[in-house]
């Protein structure tokens, strides 16, 4: 069985480690090469939203619109991050942005 994979600060870390799951805590120069690590050998993988606010918008979308593995942006228990704005985001998709 593989064990679903949390990439963020070091606080949330600590709660997604005690739930079971893997986590990593990136520097910021290597971000990208966690997230393709961890996709590789994970079902679901969570991002924190002040890893997910680091990568370009073309690069948040494509890996929010992949179907494995689920990536999903998780909020920022400090609060310093905010979520990506997912309803513009899915109109924008849709082609019903108004």
């Amino acid at each position: 069985m593989t064990v679903p994979v949390y990439i963020g600060d070091a606080v949330s870390a600590a709660g997604y480690r005690l739930a079971g799951l893997r986590v990593h805590v990136p520097e910021t120069a290597d971000v990208r090469s966690e997230i393709e690590q961890a996709g590789g050998a994970a079902p679901l993988v969570l991002l924190g939203a002040d890893i997910a606010a680091q990568l370009p918008v073309a690069e948040l979308d494509r890996l929010l619109s992949q179907v494995a593995p689920a990536v999903v942006v998780v909020p920022d228990v400090r609060g310093q991050a905010a979520l990506p704005d997912l309803v513009n985001r899915l109109r924008q998709q849709l082609g019903v942005l108004e």
